[in-house]
């Protein structure tokens, strides 16, 4: 899971790039990068870490341009490698850079043919610059020395018949503007927006609305499973559906944990679907023995907050701030390895005893993945001296691997995996342990607009959308990410700063 913003502006865009990559750190805290375009040259600075640590004002005082992307990178390949910070380039045809978020699935066979019939050299194993190689690909093939609005769109009609799996992309080619799609299926959100200034209108291409808020765009709309913006050197905006029959089935973890609750996605209120989701699951505690059992409410900070508040009122029970939480730590979900994870928890969440001492208390947590957090903070709240610890998950049990660029890849690595909720309850040190049913989330979020048919819920109940994995691509990636391979991935390479240039025919670095 990434975040990605583009920005066709009338002025300098290097700062609103930044306070949008600012608003899309919940995203990724892996790396960052922004790329700006200005007179015909790509400027670039990524690296490691948030935002805040890999743009010094003197990377800023270089990415000029009127025109530019960013990212912030999560990995779901098991490794931190600078190398794999985007936005990623080429300089052939006309000079592409690109930003995505997501998961290709057919990789291998897209890096085989890259090489073998595309003749096109790919330096690092990652699916994103494989993605930026076929679209640069199908462009060339169309051998023209302009490319019309029609060959960009056409360049990525091509890329939908040989990509497959999850992709949000924002992209821009020197000297003639910048270019947005989403996947066929819709399940990485992609969303356009734009801003009326004296000098004309500026446009923005983001992962959610948040980042629009904050910087005063005006939000149009999602843009729609296989379509395709581009906005021209001039100001142009041209947008156009890239593939035959396209099917809108976004992934629902972006309700339940991803996204800002201030985010608005493909029409549904991220904030609104989890207050659905708790009322709905405090229905269903209703009918548990645990009901008049319960003192007090305790969200596991900070996403489950709201669906927390919607299962107190709806239950008539305290909700309590009961865990204080160390903003300066990330998100423990995307820590690669149980020790840091483990670590991480004692080092972000700390006790209010006196809202545990004694008393029978609800935890709630937006989902259980690994058990490890969970596991660690119920043990926590027995020793600030609660009574009785259950827990609640405004989510189903997590039983299968994510191939859409969430880091679930390892199906042992899931406690839920094969395993009962009594045993998971067992595991994690509840005295109760009640989930959420698959039919409420997605009603939940389904509420917020109905003409959404179907979404990716493969987590839950092992059906992926795009209908291409099967149980060898599931053993792949388990051997590639699971645990043991990320605690064994190079994180000491050294970081990038660098500046590509593109002038005439010639590069200058």
């Amino acid at each position: 899971m990434c975040g990605i913003v583009g920005i066709y502006g009338k002025t300098d865009v290097k700062l609103k790039l930044y306070d949008a990559l600012t608003m899309l750190q919940h995203r990724g805290q892996d790396a960052a990068g922004i790329m700006t375009c200005h007179n015909g040259r790509f400027n670039q600075r990524k690296g490691v870490g948030l935002v805040k640590d890999v743009f010094h004002s003197r990377h800023m005082n270089e990415l000029q341009g009127n025109i530019g992307i960013g990212h912030v990178r999560y990995p779901t390949a098991g490794s931190s490698s600078p190398a794999l910070a985007q936005p990623f380039y080429v300089n052939s045809p006309y000079g592409i850079c690109m930003a995505h978020n997501g998961n290709l699935t057919n990789t291998d066979e897209l890096m085989a043919l890259l090489f073998s019939t595309d003749l096109r050299h790919i330096n690092t194993d990652s699916d994103s610059e494989a993605l930026l190689n076929v679209f640069a690909h199908e462009l060339l093939a169309q051998e023209m020395t302009k490319p019309s609005t029609e060959d960009i769109f056409d360049a990525v009609g091509r890329v939908h018949k040989r990509c497959r799996g999850a992709y949000a992309v924002v992209g821009m080619i020197a000297n003639y503007g910048m270019v947005a799609f989403r996947d066929p299926y819709g399940i990485r959100p992609l969303i356009y927006g734009q801003r009326k200034t004296s000098t004309g209108m500026e446009y923005m291409v983001a992962s959610e609305s948040v980042a629009m808020d904050v910087l005063g765009y005006t939000v149009i709309r999602d843009l729609d499973p296989g379509e395709a913006l581009y906005v021209d050197q001039e100001g142009g905006l041209h947008l156009k559906q890239c593939v035959k029959n396209p099917q809108l089935n976004p992934c629902i973890f972006e309700y339940v944990y991803f996204a800002r609750p201030d985010s608005i996605i493909d029409k549904v209120s991220v904030y609104q679907a989890r207050l659905r989701m708790g009322k709905k699951l405090a229905q269903k505690i209703k009918k548990l023995s645990i009901y008049k059992d319960i003192d007090v409410i305790i969200p596991i900070p900070d996403t489950s907050r709201v669906s927390a508040q919607a299962i107190a009122e709806e239950l008539g029970v305290k909700f309590r701030e009961g865990f204080m939480k160390n903003r300066y730590i990330g998100r423990t979900f995307i820590m690669p390895g149980q020790k840091e994870r483990k670590k991480s928890v004692r080092q972000k969440l700390n006790p209010v005893k006196v809202e545990f001492e004694g008393k029978n208390v609800l935890l709630v947590d937006d989902s259980i993945v690994r058990g490890t957090t969970s596991r660690e903070i119920i043990e926590m709240a027995r020793d600030a001296g609660a009574n009785k610890v259950y827990m609640a998950s405004s989510a189903p049990p997590v039983r299968h691997p994510n191939v859409y660029g969430i880091d679930m890849p390892s199906a042992q690595e899931l406690i839920a995996h094969d395993r009962t909720e009594e045993e998971i309850s067992s595991l994690i040190g509840a005295d109760f342990l009640v989930y959420q049913d698959l039919n409420d989330l997605v009603d939940s979020v389904k509420e917020g607009n109905p003409n959404i048919k179907k979404f990716d819920c493969a987590v839950f109940d092992g059906h992926y959308v795009t209908g291409d994995i099967n149980q060898d691509y599931l053993k792949k990636i388990d051997t590639e990410r699971n645990d043991s391979a990320k605690n064994g991935s190079n994180k000491n390479e050294l970081d990038i700063n660098q500046s590509i240039g593109l002038h005439n025919s010639g590069i200058d670095t």
